[in-house]
């Protein structure tokens, strides 16, 4: 019976042996047939054309390096870590100090419990009843610190996690708000699709990868160390060397190392692929958000879901080709590591417990004892496999920290990418994607900006769109100060665009722009942003109540500056100044360009940017306001198609579309003459929109009649 058990045992192990090295054989398959096949094709493909050859060239050229652990890779990660931790003298460095002795104090422990768990099973062998008492006892109280710093050491990794998140978040966005980098970043730079991923989920990810990496390569280090020495002290203790045991865990390691290695996929690619298409879906979510009102309109809600269900599904096929890839990966890595290294564990302890003779402190031999021995190989076998258990568990966690290094190499490559960004857009380096090399030219910053301290002048300025389009090839202009400015012209012509450079937002590609400083200009859009906060805040916009009482004024201020706008009436509506509401829906149209307009009489600057800001105000009010800014000694430049402001401006600027522009006086018999011309213009243009219902009328009244009329053409 007893024959025919070890019979049965030894069948099973072999079966067990043979399906383990079959999966190991599927995925070595999987991994070198792509290769072979691809070392088979590849003479096929170098007698391909030289027209073949040359688009894959352009191919590979236009595809980026997959992140992975290198030299760029570590530099980015020494980067990164001067941000997040500048000085020895720093909550961060004080926190990771912390964790690192609480990781000391935690291999410490595992070695005393290890100790302690080989003599409790020696006084269960030599049923020592009062020793296995004492033992058990100091087994439990050993319990409590043990717990508290397991938990501890969790508590330290999310606190390190959470700091240096927080000083990598600060640091992003003090980066992201220099410079107007925050538009220059969307709107002129194709670098950076979804930086709102980047500030958001790629550091926090970052972060928590560095904090868990860490802990999880800190611990197993000290546990090595410490746990080979404890390892070979007690080989020593017995007589025996600890060589060959060290030779074939040295040997066993080097092999699994190098397997894994070589047959791991490409984990911080695929995470970034990953990383990417998120940030893609919460794009297309976000822009489905902003523009709800428009697509309800059109009825587009099938168009709009068919694009969310299609990057939905882009990141599932990325996410599942991540399983498949990590199904076969971690199958290799637990055949490796679980049974071979145990196996070879079992090997290194049984080695020198079978080969010597323990000797005991008096000199005698351990065998010589009463139970032959079994109670102190008993103790050494348990304390040497506990130890060794953890040595190995520690060199896994070491070795299988490479997939999660390559994950972090990802987030890693997004984050500094992220920076590079931020500092070279500050700094006026753009770059965009599919520009020919025509673009590229004319999209070289070479002009020249001055600052001046009150006027305005512009010498052969060439209008250019982020995307290359040359609007206006020249402009040259002086505006002085009271030099009150109408900017006219068809769509596209270049009058926002005008305004866009001089707030600063478009570069200067051609020619040298003279002007004041930033805060001496204040635009006013169409559709005026309304702020987060109190109705105060809508006011004093982008000031704060701190700016506000520094400029030592007061709500008595405010309220005369809505009395100018007509809006004294919303501070009692609304409830107050200390009143929150979303004011984007609260307010309505024209109270939002008012309010728009409230803000440039709080701030007074010496020039006031105006882009159709008033075109929902009513005639009487947007005169009467326009009146009190000129009164201010506001000078005033406006780009309006209402008539009715032509009076409050002393010169035109008007753009043909084409490239071509003039500049001309406004007096008073200019514009009388231009409002005359404009009133016949509209009259013809009411005239001419009666044509076709008159045509299609006198056609109908032919028709009944079988006549024809002289007006239309004869019909065949």
């Amino acid at each position: 019976m007893s024959l025919l058990t070890s019979k049965t045992m030894g069948c099973r192990c072999k079966m067990a042996g043979g399906v383990a090295a079959g999966l190991v054989a599927i995925y070595a398959a999987r991994k070198c047939i792509p290769v072979c096949v691809k070392m088979l094709t590849a003479h096929k493909s170098k007698h391909s054309g030289d027209e073949t050859r040359h688009r894959r060239q352009n191919c590979d050229k236009s595809k980026k390096k997959s992140p992975t652990v290198n030299w760029e890779f570590l530099r980015q990660l020494h980067d990164i870590i001067k941000i997040i931790i500048p000085s020895p003298f720093t909550k961060e460095f004080a926190i990771i100090t912390l964790h690192t002795a609480t990781l000391v104090s935690r291999t410490f422990l595992s070695i005393y419990v290890a100790k302690l768990d080989g003599t409790m099973v020696k006084t269960i062998v030599q049923r020592d009843v009062n020793r296995f008492i004492i033992t058990l006892s100091k087994w439990l109280l050993i319990a409590i610190p043990a717990t508290f710093i397991n938990s501890l050491i969790r508590f330290l990794e999310n606190k390190l996690a959470l700091a240096l998140r927080t000083k990598l978040v600060s640091h992003a966005y003090d980066k992201y708000f220099a410079n107007q980098t925050y538009y220059r970043v969307g709107n002129l730079d194709s670098r950076l699709s979804n930086a709102d991923q980047c500030l958001t989920d790629d550091i926090s990810m970052f972060t928590q990868n560095f904090a868990h990496l860490y802990s999880h390569l800190t611990k197993p280090i000290l546990d090595v160390a410490l746990n080979s020495l404890t390892l070979a002290t007690l080989a020593s203790n017995r007589g025996a060397s600890s060589k060959l045991p060290s030779v074939l865990a040295s040997v066993v390691i080097v092999v699994t190392g190098y397997t894994l290695r070589a047959l791991s996929p490409k984990f911080g690619k695929l995470v970034t692929e990953e990383a990417n298409r998120k940030g893609y879906l919460r794009y297309i979510h976000s822009r489905l958000i902003a523009n709800a009102e428009e697509i309800a309109f059109y009825g587009g809600h099938r168009v709009e879901q068919d694009i969310l269900k299609k990057s939905y599904k882009l990141l599932a096929v990325q996410m599942d080709l991540i399983f498949q890839k990590k199904l076969w990966y971690v199958m290799l890595e637990q055949f490796l590591m679980k049974y071979v290294w145990s196996a070879s564990g079992m090997t290194m302890i049984a080695f020198p417990i079978i080969t010597t003779q323990a000797i005991k402190a008096d000199g005698s031999f351990v065998d010589d004892d009463p139970d032959g021995g079994v109670s102190e190989r008993t103790q050494s076998f348990t304390t040497a496999k506990n130890l060794l258990v953890t040595t190995a568990d520690a060199i896994e966690r070491m070795m299988s920290s490479y997939k999660e290094i390559t994950e972090l190499a990802g987030y890693t490559s997004r984050v500094s990418q992220m920076f590079t960004v931020f500092d070279e857009v500050s700094q006026g380096h753009y770059e965009r994607g599919a520009i020919t090399d025509d673009m590229s030219n004319i999209l070289q910053c070479k002009g020249e900006v001055i600052t001046t301290e009150s006027r305005i002048e512009i010498n052969d300025l060439a209008i250019v769109t982020p995307i290359g389009d040359i609007v206006v090839p020249k402009l040259s202009l002086k505006i002085e100060p009271q030099m009150h400015m109408l900017i006219s012209g068809p769509n596209g012509c270049g009058k926002s665009s005008l305004f866009r450079i001089l707030s600063g937002l478009w570069p200067v590609y051609k020619g040298t722009l003279h002007k004041p400083l930033p805060s001496t200009m204040f635009y006013i859009p169409q559709r005026p942003y309304m702020s987060i906060g109190s109705l105060r805040d809508q006011v004093i916009y982008p000031d704060g109540q701190e700016d506000m009482i520094a400029k030592h004024l007061t709500d008595s201020d405010l309220e005369v500056i809505l009395n100018i706008v007509h809006l004294q009436h919303i501070v009692k509506r609304e409830g107050g100044w200390d009143a929150n509401s979303d004011w984007k829906d609260v307010l309505s149209g024209g109270e939002k360009q008012r309010m728009g307009m409230a803000r440039l009489f709080y701030h007074k600057p010496q020039f006031a940017l105006l882009d159709e800001c008033t075109s929902a105000v009513s005639i009487d009010v947007e005169s009467h306001i326009y009146q009190t800014a000129k009164d201010s000694g506001i000078t005033l430049l406006t780009i309006t198609h209402r008539p009715s402001l032509w009076k409050f401006h002393t010169h035109l600027l008007q753009f043909d579309g084409e490239g071509g522009w003039r500049l001309e006086e406004l007096d008073a018999a200019t514009v009388s003459t231009r409002l005359s011309l404009n009133e016949e213009k509209q009259k013809l243009e009411t005239q001419l929109a009666g044509v076709p219902r008159i045509q299609q009328r006198l056609i109908e009244l032919c028709s009944i009649l079988g006549e024809d009329s002289v007006q239309l053409p004869p019909t065949s």
